[in-house]
């Protein structure tokens, strides 16, 4: 089964999927058979590199909104995120242009570091309210899922994979991605949005049971070993 995934750092619904394609995939029994993959997109391209503006601020202003108005509807957002185990911190968060993080995304595929950075590049912006747009921030995610810093800096001072990230973008625009999260399995099934749980479930399990994939099998009891003939199960 193979998953991609349209998102973006700074989106907090993005998370929140992420989160629940993942839980979703355990319960449903596919987590082994699952290819999940994440694929660049770009709410505020036009966020200014290494932007100081609170969220909060960024926020009334997209939505034509008071702060205050802008905090109360993040409350709502956080208290979703808390009911997949995520605890935003939006007070300290700022907004962040995202382009160099997608470009190094990019470049830790090539290592196959690439969902590890992902991980991470969430959580250090929701969790910890670090700014992914900042270059010196950039390098030391990197660093802290084993990717050689050297190289790291040499990808963001080039546009380097700037090709393959305008290309996620512009796929995006083909296949109809309005919003993100946007789930797309086996390049023939769309889930769009941050489902609950049950949702995703249902929706796998429809989807397996279109394409012939069955769960992995869910040992149940004690395990022990048994020996028959002239060989044994394993401990």
């Amino acid at each position: 089964m193979k998953i991609e995934v349209w998102s973006d750092y700074v989106c907090p619904f993005c998370y929140i999927g992420k989160r629940t394609l993942e839980k979703a995939l355990v319960q449903a029994g596919f987590d082994s058979q699952a290819e999940v993959s994440y694929k660049a997109y770009q709410l505020n391209p036009n966020t200014p590199v290494n932007s100081a503006v609170p969220t909060y601020e960024s926020l009334a202003k997209k939505f034509g909104q008071t702060v205050e108005q802008a905090k109360e509807m993040s409350k709502g957002v956080a208290e979703h995120a808390r009911s997949v185990g995520l605890e935003y911190d939006f007070d300290n968060m700022v907004e962040a242009n995202t382009l160099a993080a997608h470009r190094l995304v990019k470049w830790a595929e090539t290592h196959g570091k690439d969902g590890e950075l992902t991980e991470m590049l969430m959580d250090k912006y929701f969790i910890q309210a670090e700014n992914v747009g900042n270059h010196e921030v950039l390098v030391s995610i990197a660093e802290s899922v084993g990717l050689p810093k050297d190289e790291a800096v040499k990808v963001l001072e080039s546009d380097q994979f700037m090709g393959q990230v305008q290309l996620d973008i512009a796929e995006a625009g083909q296949i109809g991605v309005q919003g993100v999260p946007f789930f797309v399995v086996n390049r023939k099934y769309a889930i769009s949005g941050a489902q609950p749980v049950e949702a995703f479930v249902e929706a796998l399990e429809q989807i397996a049971e279109e394409e012939g994939i069955r769960p992995k099998l869910k040992p149940m009891g004690k395990k022990t070993s048994f020996c028959t003939g002239d060989s044994c199960d394993g401990n």
